[in-house]
């Protein structure tokens, strides 16, 4: 159980920590709310890596060929929402430079902050894929419900413990550095929200 909890953890790790549109979503949203609404983006996110990491130790390559289909649909689904996102996002840093103070335009929902990111990252049926390849490739991983669960407790850890690291620096910026730069901070991480739509966009 301890080989499959560490192939867990470094399967958790590796599909994590590449920088992509969640991670700078929750560097973002950290630098411009705080640890607490950016930790709970990053419980989002690790919950849907850990249910990803538990189809896959059940389901196997058979429930990667189900979901092979509807990466098209869903890419479609991620553009429209980033865009959505990034756009709001800039929206928000607009009118905070008038004088009206974010927590007016956003209020502190730590529930709702967690499902979005939940659905988010879940828009990403590749993360199943991954899983159940490294679960073929590796037998032992598979051989028995307890070596499964510890994957999959290991593949989650190991992701919201890579998602709180990113959400407690980026709070530890939205404490100590000037509001001018957090302002900045924001608008590039919109901006970076809004090319990695385009980016998938063109993928289509």
């Amino acid at each position: 159980m301890a080989t499959s909890f560490v192939a867990g953890a470094l399967a958790g790790w590796a599909i994590a920590i590449p920088v992509g549109a969640i991670g700078v979503l929750i560097v973002e949203i950290g630098i411009r709310r705080g640890f607490r609404v950016a930790a709970a983006a990053g419980a989002g996110t690790a919950s849907a890596d850990g249910l990803y990491a538990a189809l896959a130790a059940v389901g196997g390559s058979a429930l990667a060929a189900v979901l092979a289909p509807l990466e098209g649909p869903l890419r479609v689904v991620a553009v429209g929402a980033l865009l959505a996102i990034g756009i709001r996002g800039l929206l928000v840093v607009a009118i905070g430079s008038r004088g009206v103070p974010a927590s007016a335009v956003l209020p502190v929902r730590l529930v709702p902050t967690y499902l979005r990111f939940l659905g988010l990252t879940l828009l990403n049926p590749q993360t199943v894929v991954y899983f159940a390849a490294l679960i073929l490739a590796l037998p032992d991983l598979g051989r028995g419900p307890g070596e499964r669960a510890a994957f999959v407790g290991g593949a989650f850890l190991a992701s919201l413990s890579w998602q709180l690291a990113l959400a407690g620096g980026s709070a530890i910026a939205h404490h100590r550095l000037p509001a001018g730069f957090q302002v900045a901070v924001s608008v590039l991480g919109n901006v970076a929200i809004c090319g990695f739509a385009l980016v998938l966009a063109f993928g289509l």
